[in-house]
């Protein structure tokens, strides 16, 4: 990409584009070579073979490449391998902000070791996996600085929390189980 083009991708807004499984690398391939910037972050981690153990890269983001390109010229962008769609809301493709973009950008070049992790947001329902409270299912809190899980009694009306690490936390049924159940809205 010479200059110029570099200097007009940097006021284009970044999109994520939803590629073919195990499609990434060659995807993100595919659009640097029509011309656009594209991202499509990795990690490495080990890979138990039969005899041996292995240091792969995966996607941080599987299923996904982010590129910066005019949404006018979409086609351009949907012909290349693997673009299955590009994320959007409604009719118009989403554009992703530069400063989350610039923020991950940063993160794989500090050279950190870098895992994909669940996104949730306090009050998500949430299941822990691992450790002494595993199969608990509550709600997610944040206090003071760590997180806590709040269990409740529906019929009590009353809660308990306990503080959790997230590694060991998953997303859980959706929010709207317990005001199905109850047939009330929840207040948060």
């Amino acid at each position: 990409m010479d200059a110029t083009c570099v200097a007009e991708s940097r006021i284009l807004p970044w999109y994520a584009l939803r590629v073919r499984s195990n499609f990434e690398m060659k995807t993100a391939a595919a659009l640097r070579e029509r011309g656009l910037e594209e991202f499509s972050p990795m990690y490495q981690c080990r890979s138990h073979w039969s005899d041996r153990l292995k240091l792969i890269e995966r996607p941080l983001f599987p299923g996904y490449v982010f590129c910066r390109f005019n949404s006018s010229r979409r086609l351009h962008v949907m012909q290349a391998p693997g673009v299955v769609q590009i994320v959007r809301f409604g009719k118009d493709p989403a554009p992703v902000e530069d400063r989350e973009i610039d923020s991950l950008r940063t993160l794989v070049r500090s050279g950190a070791p870098l895992l994909p992790h669940a996104f949730f947001h306090i009050g998500d329902r949430v299941v822990i996996e691992r450790g002494p409270l595993a199969g608990v299912h509550g709600i997610l809190t944040k206090f003071q600085k760590g997180y806590r899980i709040v269990v409740s009694i529906s019929l009590l009306q009353r809660s308990v929390s306990a503080q959790l690490d997230l590694e060991c936390v998953s997303a859980g049924p959706n929010r709207n189980w317990l005001e199905n159940r109850l047939g009330t809205a929840i207040a948060t």
